[in-house]
């Protein structure tokens, strides 16, 4: 006898003309979803559309960078790679995307990225100064002309005070041109506050392109 044809599990025992009897499984009940985790329509639909933003704002950011004939290279904490997959899910992304550094702990920063462990300890590892190192260091430790760096408390936890959940640091550092930094608040849950953070950066790093004009012989570095 199975487990769901058992007596136990609210079956009904009938008896065949062997003079056996067998099992009948009754159909079980379905307990209604609860409130707390019945399915957040709205907030899946925001999240696609914040995906198709993104993905957008990345296939801007290619076409720039593709025109001026220049890579891009990109130091993530707190988004863990979103920025990295949205510039290459795009056909022909070896063409302007160079390289990412996922670096979401302390060390990895400072291993991968050169950031300064006087740098993390004044000011912790949300905050722009880490963001203008972390641009600066994908920069000098790629071939790319273009990089952005996102370092952030994506939460639910992290908070601490002076930097709630959503608060988002930011840098981008390119040739020919001042780095520059950036702190923004976003409203959100996690995957929200990742997603809003990865489009803000693209876009600011197209917004960066549209500024500067082509600095003469500035191809990709050797």
């Amino acid at each position: 006898m199975s487990e769901d044809a058992s007596p136990s599990s609210g079956g009904e025992t009938l008896s065949t003309d062997a003079g056996a009897t067998a099992s009948v499984a009754r159909p079980i009940a379905r307990p209604a979803v609860a409130p707390d985790f019945a399915p957040d329509f709205e907030r899946d639909s925001r999240l696609r559309d914040l995906e198709r933003q993104v993905i957008e704002a990345a296939v801007t950011l290619g076409r720039r960078l593709r025109a001026r004939g220049w890579l891009v290279a990109c130091a993530e904490s707190c988004t863990g790679g979103l920025v990295c997959r949205a510039l290459t899910e795009i056909g022909g992304s070896s063409e302007w995307f160079e390289r990412g550094f996922i670096t979401y702990s302390n060390a990895a920063k400072a291993d991968q990225l050169g950031v300064q462990a006087l740098t993390l300890q004044a000011h912790g590892a949300v905050s722009e100064p880490v963001a203008l190192e972390m641009a600066e260091g994908a920069l000098a430790r790629s071939r790319a002309q273009l990089a952005l760096s996102i370092t952030g408390i994506a939460g639910p936890g992290g908070a601490s005070p002076g930097k709630p959940v959503g608060t988002v640091c930011f840098g981008w550092a390119s040739i020919g041109e001042a780095s520059r930094t950036e702190t923004v608040r976003f409203a959100g849950d996690r995957a929200v506050v990742r997603g809003l953070a990865a489009l803000h950066g693209l876009r600011q790093a197209c917004d960066r392109l549209s500024e500067q004009e082509p600095e003469p012989g500035s191809s990709p570095k050797d």
